[in-house]
């Protein structure tokens, strides 16, 4: 959360001459509500079918750089299609979190106790996220730009 997918996604896509797609932007537009709406509504349960549904639709659809909700990961039918793709895990410790997000946006899974929370978080999911990548990148005092390199460099790859 807060970490820059989107921004660097973005940057990577353009940068490698691709397509870019979020999935989290992919679910609003099908369920046509806010991912915190949905949270609320119908909770985490029913938010994590829908971003499976949306991650394993986007890995088959899209060819170009996917950014992928950070819950995305837990589960092990996601992780599995990831193996086969080339995946960068965007780090950053809570003190950046804090700086970028102020952890007071609408997230609805940091929403009593945000720094003890996305710790919480972090320790939950960091293997998992580590699982799948094949290149983890620090963002922590880097800008977009900065990140978006260490990720080519990182993947070995060129830009277009």
């Amino acid at each position: 959360m807060g970490v820059g997918k989107s921004t660097v996604g973005q940057l990577l896509a353009e940068r490698l001459g691709v397509g870019y797609r979020d999935t989290d932007e992919d679910i609003v537009a099908a369920e046509g509500r806010a991912i915190a709406d949905i949270f609320v509504a119908e909770g985490e349960p029913a938010f994590r079918a829908l971003e499976k549904r949306a991650v394993r639709v986007a890995l088959a659809e899209h060819g170009g750089v996917l950014a992928l909700g950070g819950g995305a990961i837990l589960d092990a039918e996601t992780r599995a299609l990831l193996a086969e793709r080339r995946v960068v895990y965007l780090s950053m410790d809570v003190e950046e979190a804090v700086k970028r997000t102020g952890l007071n946006a609408a997230r609805p899974l940091l929403a009593q106790n945000p720094r003890k929370q996305w710790r919480e978080l972090m320790e939950a999911r960091r293997h998992l996220y580590e699982e799948v990548a094949t290149a983890v990148v620090a963002t922590d005092g880097r800008t977009p730009e900065e990140v978006t390199q260490a990720a080519l460099d990182a993947l070995e790859l060129k830009e277009a």
